[in-house]
């Protein structure tokens, strides 16, 4: 090599010759490189990069997310419990407004069928007065009078004299009372509060149900107001206007409603009546019995007397007379269920014993005959002649039912509809 000549060749045994010069630039010592070889040197290992920055990121973003999630999941958890409550709500509400009717309801009961626990009866009134009741209504309370004759067992005729009590039901002269106050009446006298005197007339009556109706000749008179039975439970104050004895006219008494439904026995017939325990004396049959709104709910009619009673007392109630009395007023008669036979009461307690039985009868039509015992009408048991009387009281012309007899050591069932007959009343 030409231009190589004055360069001295490296040997590896042989240590490099020093030349003498002076840099331009400092050198600072390097730690010595081996070579071995002459392979090219290992690279050296990268310093290790730092990560704090890189957790850190990853610490915010899991931070984050689970920021994120928990609103979510909030917002979710709010949104159901919301609708869950709203829902809840609701449906208190409809409770609270169902709670609120009923109890509306119950207090217009109480308000017009119950008793208020403060002496007065609430059958249409929360503040009855006994005294205003009273004050309203003793102006349509008369006194009646019977003048009668009777026949005793030997023949002979007396004359008899009873009074009672009656009611005006209506401005033109008619009057409600019991059938028992009007019996074998020759002549019957009506007397007013002013003590004014009528000659009365028998529309009709009912004797099964203890019911008559009069008829004076008058006009403008004070009459009563007709009210429901129905309405009546126990505990209801009443208040009865009469005439006990016959001489104290315009006697105020006063009670409560003691039971409802009660069957008392009078003669052959069963009479559905109210007991109360206001005063019912001798005279005061046929007086109206009041609620504390001053309506009639019933008609004063009996009481169980003894040495060891008190309180007994019983009216019919008007619900059981307010048909008796339109029919009267309207027909002139009563309409009754009618079956065309005669009975007795010789079977008491088995059944009701059929004697003799009307041609071309609705019983001749049915099949019933003579020797037959009636032991049921309808749904109803027929053991005496009573309860029978009463079953009849149930139906009206024209109804179909199902009449059991005892025939031939068996029971048969027969089918009958009722005819209709009128009472025609006995005028004195």
């Amino acid at each position: 090599m030409e231009n190589n000549e004055n360069i001295p060749e490296y040997r590896p045994s042989e240590a490099p010759q020093t030349q003498n010069f002076q840099p331009s630039t400092p050198v600072w010592p390097q730690e010595p490189v081996n070579y071995e070889h002459n392979s090219i040197p290992a690279e050296q290992p990268a310093p290790p990069r730092k990560k704090g920055k890189r957790i850190t990121l990853q610490v915010i973003a899991a931070f984050v997310l689970a920021l994120v999630l928990v609103v979510v999941s909030s917002v979710i958890t709010a949104f159901y419990s919301n609708k869950y409550w709203v829902n809840q709500n609701d449906l208190l509400s409809l409770k609270v407004a169902t709670l609120s009717q009923k109890v509306e309801n119950l207090q217009t009961f109480v308000n017009s069928n119950s008793y208020t626990g403060n002496g007065n009866s609430v059958s249409g009134t929360t503040n009855g007065d006994p005294a205003k009741v009273y004050a309203q209504n003793k102006a349509s309370v008369v006194a009646i009078s019977n003048q009668g004759i009777t026949t005793n067992i030997f023949g002979q005729v007396a004359e008899t004299a009873s009074s009672g009590s009656g009611f005006i039901i209506s401005a033109d002269g008619y009057i409600v009372t019991n059938y028992h106050v009007i019996e074998d009446a020759k002549t019957l006298t009506v007397i007013t509060i002013d003590q004014q005197e009528y000659d009365a007339t028998v529309v009709g009556f009912d004797e099964s149900n203890d019911f008559a109706l009069l008829k004076i000749n008058a006009t403008d008179l004070p009459d009563v107001k007709l009210g429901s039975s129905a309405n009546l439970i126990e505990g209801d104050q009443v208040a009865a206007i009469g005439n006990p004895l016959g001489e104290l006219t315009n006697t105020l008494t006063v009670g409560v409603i003691s039971a409802k439904d009660r069957d008392v026995e009078t003669g052959n017939s069963v009479i559905n009546m109210l007991q109360t325990d206001s005063a019912i004396n001798p005279g005061n049959s046929g007086g109206p019995l009041f609620n504390m709104n001053g309506e009639v709910v019933g008609i004063t009619t009996a009481k169980v007397a003894g040495d060891d009673i008190e309180g007994l007392n019983f009216a019919i109630p008007i619900d059981d007379v307010k048909d008796l009395i339109t029919q009267l007023m309207e027909k002139g008669y009563i309409s009754t269920p009618y079956m065309g036979i005669t009975i007795n009461n010789k079977r008491n307690g088995f059944g009701v014993l059929i004697e003799s039985v009307e041609s071309n009868s609705p019983a001749d039509t049915a099949g019933l005959r003579v020797g037959d015992i009636i032991v049921g009408i309808g749904e109803y048991e027929t053991t005496t002649l009573a309860e029978m009387d009463k079953v009849l009281r149930k139906y009206e012309p024209g109804n179909t039912v199902a009449v059991f007899v005892y025939r031939n050591r068996m029971v048969m069932e027969l089918s009958l509809t009722f005819g209709e007959k009128e009472q025609t009343p006995e005028t004195p």
